[in-house]
């Protein structure tokens, strides 16, 4: 019987590259359910199939595990802001995001419900939130939004419609939507852009 060869080190990045993957995945269900304070590593560890000493190995924690996830999220809204050309399509490229990654959006809602400031990321959502507002500031000086609009609460609202489908499916199915329908997520993005398109001077 020939000895068992050691992995490469490529085979070993690999595989950590996939248990890290494998946490994350697992670690945005457990928050969006749980709530940050609520969640138990060893119930991501379980979820993930990978032993809960790697939390702390590659993340150092739960905290940084947390982190680890809202970085992910933030890491992509560049992204779903370059291709929309107006605020309604800008709404509506983050209202698909809550559909196609609504653990994410569960998250962030769940953050939210339990007012749970111990993730310690205030800081950092303030920051983007503000370079948020600053572009809807500039919109509405190009006309997108009505002057006698108040830009803050505007981007609060355009937030929760964005989320909304995510937020209250019941309500959804009450009006004899289906959120879950193949044909949702497209048909909500062009009633979100036509509903701000009422919004600009």
């Amino acid at each position: 019987m020939s000895p068992r060869r050691a992995p490469a080190a490529d085979e070993r990045q690999r595989d950590a590259e996939r248990s890290k993957q494998q946490l994350l995945d697992a670690a945005v269900i457990e928050f969006g359910t749980r709530g940050f304070s609520g969640a138990r590593v060893s119930e991501i560890a379980t979820r993930a199939g990978v032993n809960k000493q790697l939390i702390s190995y590659y993340f150092g924690g739960k905290q940084g595990l947390y982190q680890a996830v809202t970085d992910r999220w933030r890491a992509g809204e560049p992204a779903l802001a370059e291709p929309a050309g107006s605020l309604g399509e800008l709404v509506a490229a983050y209202a698909r995001e809550s559909q196609a990654q609504p653990d994410l959006a569960r998250l962030l809602i769940r953050q939210g419900v339990d007012q749970d400031t111990s993730a310690g990321d205030e800081a950092e959502q303030a920051t983007r939130f503000q370079q948020v507002l600053a572009d809807i500031r500039h919109r509405q000086s190009n006309g997108e939004l009505a002057a006698d609009m108040d830009p803050a609460y505007t981007t609060l609202a355009l937030f929760a419609l964005s989320a909304a489908p995510i937020t209250f499916p019941q309500i959804a199915r009450a009006l004899g939507l289906d959120p879950d329908s193949k044909t949702f997520t497209d048909q909500y993005a062009d009633q979100l852009i036509r509903l701000v398109s009422h919004l600009a001077d």
